[in-house]
């Protein structure tokens, strides 16, 4: 057996020492997401100024902001009918200018879900609890509409898509929009800063 040169033992050195520090690179599902993942918005408010729609008397005006892990919504609706209960949702287009607010199109639904009830199984990301009126006809508004973002233009980005009140409770089951009835009012999300 003829002896290794030294040129050949620091070249093997070496090799060695490269394989030992290099280490298997880490998927990425093992790293924890960021909160930016989560809500990447770039607005920190925005307004929905509710106008009546099918011939009601409904309006209202709405602040959002992000928050956590979605947008919250707050804000006071009133022209509903007292006690009653009114599906709440955010649609597609940001266009309220027909008369049955029709043109404010579908549920926001990026994921392609069907409709239920948010925090309970598979729902548009539009989706949201309903809002119950008091005996003046006025709902206050305190709503987290989660896995959305406000600005940015990521799928789930709410900015300039339309609010909209129904007449009915939403049953959350109904498909496509949980049988809420007429819309009684619309307004488009506008950033504010």
């Amino acid at each position: 057996m003829k002896p290794l040169s030294h040129a050949a033992l620091a070249l093997a050195a070496a090799a060695t020492l490269a394989a030992c520090a290099s280490a298997p690179p880490q998927a990425p599902s093992a790293r924890a997401p960021s909160a930016a993942a989560h809500n990447p918005s770039t607005a920190k408010q925005a307004i929905a100024n509710l106008a009546s729609a099918s011939g009601t008397l409904v309006s209202g005006r709405l602040t959002l902001a992000p928050m956590g892990d979605g947008v919250h919504v707050t804000g006071d609706i009133g022209g509903l009918q007292p006690g009653g209960q009114h599906g709440f949702h955010i649609h597609e287009k940001g266009d309220c200018s027909a008369v049955d607010a029709s043109s404010a199109g579908g549920h926001f639904n990026p994921g392609a879900q069907s409709h239920g009830r948010a925090g309970h199984g598979a729902h548009h990301a539009g989706d949201s609890d309903n809002l119950v009126a008091d005996a003046n006809g006025v709902a206050r508004v305190d709503a987290h509409i989660s896995g959305v973002s406000l600005g940015g233009g990521a799928a789930n980005d709410i900015a300039g898509r339309a609010i909209v009140v129904h007449a009915a409770a939403d049953d959350y089951s109904s498909q496509p929009a949980g049988n809420a009835g007429a819309r009684v009012a619309c307004g488009v999300i506008k950033i504010v800063n």
